[in-house]
């Protein structure tokens, strides 16, 4: 018997006059606005300098969005290109349909961009940035919340998610005969799963960068494995219609791929450079290291202020 159940929203879109506010987008600008807070803070702490952030993320951004959905739609590319598909729907970012992977390699690329003509390297960058893009990446589904979408299967568990017949177009539940929203049913909320390990990840990354000083993208590497990892189970969970290779998902696929190739990079990294980045200006003086950090041989660059 089910005794209770998260309820879902029956409606994602509302008009303010002729312009539609779209839930799903909220919650997407919502994780950007706060992944760059925490990301300019953090760079700062480490010795960067004070807006360099928000000029990474004019390229950083746009090059992130447009990598997650073009990532969605080589992946599913049926709805849009095949029999009876419409492409132009490719266009219907507001729909949903956002690939993490995508957003990370060309908002990486994006970012890279940025950090050559602001004249910065992109390590320190992307490990000042781990832990605000997986609390991005956890408000962003809130926005699948919103559209009745990414769920597993069946449950009566008392966290179990109502889920509603959803009109794509109208971005609102389809009503029944009897005047109330259709419900089709209580599903694993597989949405509330993953915003609850990147938040978790989150939180473990900034404990780990505090406690070990981690450098040269070993932050983002832990960032990538913790992800992966997460994503792996979370995503066997899932129902919704989705490419397959050898019976599994393909997410399922690129996270193994990219959590092992993520892992090795950075055991390489912190045993080629070990220690952390100085950001510092040259012109500013060093602090002399505690005595407990020169009887513990710990490198000369790793003198930074912790994040």
């Amino acid at each position: 018997m089910l005794l209770a159940a998260i309820p879902s929203p029956t409606q994602g879109v509302w008009h303010l006059g002729p312009m539609p506010i779209r839930a799903y987008a909220f919650c997407i600008i919502a994780g950007i606005l706060v992944a760059a807070w925490l990301t300019e803070r953090r760079y700062v702490q480490r010795g960067g300098r004070p807006g360099v952030i928000n000029q990474i993320a004019t390229w950083g951004v746009p090059f992130g969005v447009v990598g997650a959905r073009l990532y969605h739609v080589a992946t599913s590319w049926q709805p849009y290109f095949g029999p009876g598909g419409s492409p132009v729907r490719a266009l219907y970012i507001w729909e949903g349909g956002m690939g993490v992977w995508g957003a990370i390699a060309f908002g990486a690329l994006g970012a890279w961009i940025g950090a050559r003509r602001a004249g910065v390297a992109l390590p320190p960058l992307a490990d000042a940035a781990a832990p605000g893009i997986l609390l991005a990446q956890g408000i962003g589904r809130l926005g699948n919340w919103f559209n009745n979408e990414v769920y597993g299967g069946p449950t009566d568990l008392p966290w179990a998610l109502t889920i509603h017949e959803w009109d794509q177009d109208a971005g609102r539940a389809v009503i029944g005969s009897d005047g109330a929203p259709v419900v089709l049913g209580t599903f694993h909320p597989a949405f509330l799963y993953e915003l609850l390990w990147t938040f978790a990840a989150a939180a473990v990354v900034i404990w780990a960068d505090r406690r070990f000083r981690l450098g040269h993208g070993r932050a983002f590497g832990l960032y990538v494995v913790l992800y992966t990892l997460g994503r792996l189970w979370i995503e066997a969970l899932r129902i919704d219609e989705a490419n397959t290779i050898l019976g599994l998902r393909l997410n399922i696929w690129t996270s193994l791929i990219v959590g092992l190739g993520a892992a090795a990079l950075t055991l390489w990294s912190a045993r080629r450079h070990p220690g952390r980045e100085d950001l510092r200006p040259a012109s500013e003086p060093s602090s002399t290291p505690p005595p407990a950090e020169v009887a513990s041989g710990r490198p000369a660059e790793d003198r930074s202020s912790p994040s």
